[in-house]
């Protein structure tokens, strides 16, 4: 099975672009020639798999990571000329959980904080610590994973920042922790203009935030789309087959998931709808249904139909 990357979506203007954006550790490619284009005030998420190189291009869109080859341009400026410039329009909540020093306080982070980002919001970074049940007098060194993960989204917040850069927001945080955050995302994105670069390997996550959705597998961009584009193409067809049933060629379509027992098939199918069901139809099978997928289950469908190739 071969499955071609897809690059439909809004045109720009773009609070991120790449392209041809390759890094390279040794032998290993990290990215592969990323074309990645995140449209002014979307909210875009990355999904794959850990190990897809996720990290790697959130970090090189920061320069903190140097690309090997390929050009970038994060709310219209050049990361690798001007880094520093970047990295104060950008709120980068990264993968790891450490916020600073294990010896120094909470309330001494923010304040280092508020005097590096000139457009720092006190009482609104105030109003977050409240939300998310952070204390000030606390150590960092003594905190929980989860913790960490809620003081980090206050330093990517409170200076309301064009641009998010969340690597895993969730990770580390428990139900209530994480549904409260997105809450926060939410009203954030009500009140402040932002574009949002979500990396993840559980969509389901931020699903109902999301408008743009690009999927990495090894370094390689599989599809990026729009959400509503991505579940139009991608399907759950339940079918009846007949004894001794041959499969149609789907031209133009592929098939990502097989199931169902028996002579009733559950095929998850990325292509057109209408000429999909036809081919079926002529193949004397009987289309009982045609489902559409959450955005999780298209991903992973689509994950796992390539790694079927």
């Amino acid at each position: 099975m071969r499955i071609e990357t897809t690059t439909t979506g809004a045109a720009g203007p773009y609070a991120v672009e790449t392209i041809g954006l390759v890094k390279r550790y040794g032998a290993t490619t990290a990215l592969g020639g990323i074309d990645l284009r995140v449209p002014e005030q979307a909210v875009y998420v990355l999904v794959g798999p850990n190990g897809a190189g996720k990290s790697t291009l959130l970090r090189t869109l920061l320069n903190v990571v140097r690309a090997d080859a390929g050009a970038v341009r994060v709310t219209g400026l050049e990361p690798s000329a001007r880094g520093d410039e970047v990295r104060a329009r950008v709120g980068y909540v990264p993968e790891d959980h450490a916020a600073g020093p294990s010896w120094l306080r909470v309330g001494r982070l923010l304040e280092h904080y508020a005097r590096y980002f000139p457009a720092w919001d006190a009482s609104y970074a105030a109003r977050l610590v409240d939300a998310l049940a952070i204390r000030r007098e606390r150590k960092l060194g003594g905190l929980s994973k989860g913790e960490r993960r809620r003081v980090q989204l206050v330093l990517a917040l409170a200076h309301r920042p064009p641009l998010l850069l969340l690597d895993e927001p969730g990770d580390g945080l428990d139900h209530v922790a994480r549904e409260r955050a997105l809450e926060l995302l939410a009203n954030h994105l009500a009140d402040s203009p932002t574009t949002v670069l979500v990396s993840t390997h559980r969509i389901y996550e931020v699903e109902r935030l999301v408008d743009h959705v690009g999927v990495l597998e090894a370094g390689r961009l599989l599809m990026q789309t729009t959400r509503d584009e991505l579940q139009r193409r991608i399907r759950r067809y339940r079918a009846d087959v007949p004894e001794s049933w041959t499969a149609p060629t789907l031209d133009g379509a592929e098939v990502l998931r097989r199931g169902g027992l028996g002579r009733s098939i559950e095929w998850t199918i990325i292509g057109e709808e209408a000429a999909v069901a036809a081919a079926f139809t002529r193949s004397g099978a009987t289309v009982r249904e045609v489902a559409t997928v959450s955005l999780d289950d298209a991903a992973t469908a689509l994950l796992m139909g390539r790694s079927a190739a």
